[in-house]
């Protein structure tokens, strides 16, 4: 590709070797590679991000928030960018096609949130957001790409990084040279999903793909796709080098996934899977972080449905467990179903 080489033929297989001196502590300073929750619309919310964290999540990041929405000071895309000292380090994720509104609204994050990072999704497949030719649209212009990077690095003094997929479909596909032109544009750190854009989810990520972008990037490189357990997550450590491991659709219902990899990476004893008793207390716990934060009406209860279903998945007879729980219409409602099931299982509470 004129005007960029590959900078290294072998990829880097120990986290330590990386030397890139803007790098914060936070990511650096570590004896093993930081495990990240990934950016998720509905999902990646502030008290999800909490209970990770208190799971051993090193990194968390924010749901995805339009440029445009933040710049015209949508208040409810401005509660997105909100959260606790608790939740440090976390990055805001913003998206957008507009290099000038990408510069705004990451001066205005900076200036009034002032999170450790900002990150620009160029990997999101979601109609809505491709339509407008935000997230992955983006791949089909990389001169937009490096437009974008720019101008968000010239418009805030935080650590910038990118999240990018493999293409746009398979005939643009070519990881390396979207993750060379992000790195020259001034990208600091990247995120590499490793399915096209037309993939969405479908077939399996290419974790070679991911190892060849280490090999070719002198800035930290993060794997990001297929991590559903904490042996996923060891293993895409051991076959791709990357420097930190994000973890996106393998935490639904399961944050504990973080302390697990957390002991694997460390050469530690795999912590068993949570049984019922566990998972409900977790359940809990995730319940009243939402309510301390959001209270409690029956918008908040419907979205946290999913969070129940997945809490609930895979246990015995729970068939009709989740039947109820899909039902509710307040947090109120989840407690007495739990204790029946219990009771039904004869599971001592």
């Amino acid at each position: 590709m004129p005007g960029l080489t590959v900078k290294r033929s072998v990829a880097r297989f120990r986290f330590a070797v990386y030397d890139f001196h803007e790098m914060p502590s936070f990511f650096l300073d570590r004896p093993t590679p930081p495990l990240i929750l990934a950016p998720m619309a509905g999902v990646s919310d502030a008290p999800f991000r909490q209970l990770c964290r208190s799971f051993g999540a090193d990194i968390v990041m924010s749901e995805f928030l339009s440029s445009e929405a933040l710049r015209r000071g949508v208040s409810h895309v401005h509660d997105g960018a909100r959260f606790r000292e608790v939740e440090r380090p976390i990055g805001i994720q913003i998206y957008g096609a507009d290099p000038s509104a990408m510069a705004e609204a990451a001066g205005l994050v900076t200036e009034h949130y002032q999170p450790d990072f900002i990150d620009i999704n160029f990997g999101c497949p979601v109609k809505k957001v491709v339509r407008r030719n935000g997230g992955s649209a983006c791949l089909k212009d990389l001169n937009l790409v490096q437009r974008i990077i720019r101008s968000v690095r010239d418009a805030t003094s935080l650590l910038v990084s990118v999240k990018i997929r493999s293409g746009w479909d398979e005939a643009t596909r070519d990881p390396v040279e979207i993750a060379l032109r992000c790195e020259e544009a001034g990208a600091q750190m990247l995120t590499l999903h490793a399915r096209t854009r037309s993939q969405r989810y479908r077939d399996p990520a290419r974790w070679t793909e991911i190892a060849e972008v280490v090999a070719a990037l002198e800035i930290p490189v993060i794997g990001n796709g297929d991590i559903f357990d904490a042996a996923d997550a060891h293993r895409m450590r051991c076959e791709t080098g990357c420097a930190a491991m994000m973890i996106a659709r393998g935490s639904f219902g399961r944050p504990w996934i973080f302390r697990q990899a957390r002991n694997i990476l460390e050469g530690k004893e795999l912590t068993p899977t949570p049984d019922a008793l566990e998972r409900f207390v977790v359940a809990r716990r995730h319940r009243d972080l939402i309510r301390e934060m959001r209270g409690d009406s029956k918008n908040v209860a419907c979205e946290f449905r999913k969070h129940l279903g997945w809490y609930t998945k895979g246990l015995d007879n729970s068939a009709g467990l989740r039947a109820k729980l899909h039902q509710i219409e307040s947090l109120a409602d989840i407690e007495p179903i739990l204790k029946e099931y219990l009771k039904a299982m004869e599971i001592a509470a």
